[in-house]
C-alpha cells in the first residue's frame, strides 16, 4: 500500500510515518492487490490533542477513519482498529458487491461475533421544499442530527447534517 502523510500544524516525524506504515500494513492482509491501493493520512493537532485520519479510496468504495487522542501513538492504534472493524463487519456486503465486479478484499474464514447488520426500520417521508435555514430550524426543532429537504431554488433533494465542531454541513444531489 502506498501511503501519503502529510502534517496539517504540525512536522510528521520518520518515527511517526514509520509507526503509520509499519500499523496500516495490517490492512494489506484484507486487500488483495494492496501494490494499486494508496492511503492518505492527515495527522492534525488541536492544542494538546493529536488527530490522525485516514481515507482509503477503492475501486467499489472508501474506507475511512479518524481518531483524535493526547497521545498519537495511541490515536493511531485506535484508527487501525477501527479500519479493521469496518472491513469486518462489512465483508458480506463488499463480498456481493465483488461478485459483480474484480474482488478487492481477501477474507479468511473466520468466527464471526458480530451479527449481521440488517434494516430494522423503514420510513417514508414527504419531502418539502424549503430553504436551508428552515430545514436547520427543523432539524434542530425534532433534535436529529441530520434533516432531509427539497431546495426550493434547485428542487432537489438536499440533506443537511450536524458537523462534530459544531457547524452544519450540505449534501446535495445532482
Amino acid at each position: 500500500m502506498e501511503l501519503v502523510i502529510r502534517g496539517d500544524k504540525i512536522q510528521v516525524t520518520e518515527a511517526m510515518s514509520d509507526y503509520l506504515k509499519d500499523k496500516l500494513q495490517r490492512l494489506d492482509k484484507y486487500l488483495s492487490d494492496s501494490n494499486s491501493v494508496r492511503a492518505t493520512v492527515v495527522v492534525k493537532i488541536k492544542d494538546r490533542r493529536q488527530k490522525v485520519e485516514v481515507t482509503v479510496p477503492l475501486q467499489m468504495f472508501i474506507l475511512r477513519a479518524e481518531e483524535e487522542q493526547e497521545d498519537f501513538y495511541a490515536a493511531v492504534d485506535t484508527l487501525i482498529d477501527k479500519l479493521e472493524r469496518q472491513i469486518r463487519k462489512n465483508k458480506t456486503r463488499l463480498a456481493k458487491q465483488n461478485t459483480h465486479s474484480a474482488p478487492e478484499f481477501v477474507f479468511e474464514e473466520e468466527e464471526d461475533d458480530e451479527k449481521p447488520e440488517v434494516v430494522v426500520k423503514r420510513k417514508k417521508i414527504s419531502v418539502k421544499p424549503m430553504s436551508e435555514e428552515e430545514a436547520i430550524i427543523q432539524m434542530e426543532l425534532l433534535g436529529h442530527q441530520f434533516y432531509l429537504y427539497k431546495d426550493a431554488e434547485t428542487n432537489q433533494p438536499t440533506l443537511v447534517y450536524k458537523r462534530k465542531d459544531g457547524g452544519y454541513g450540505l449534501i446535495e444531489a445532482e
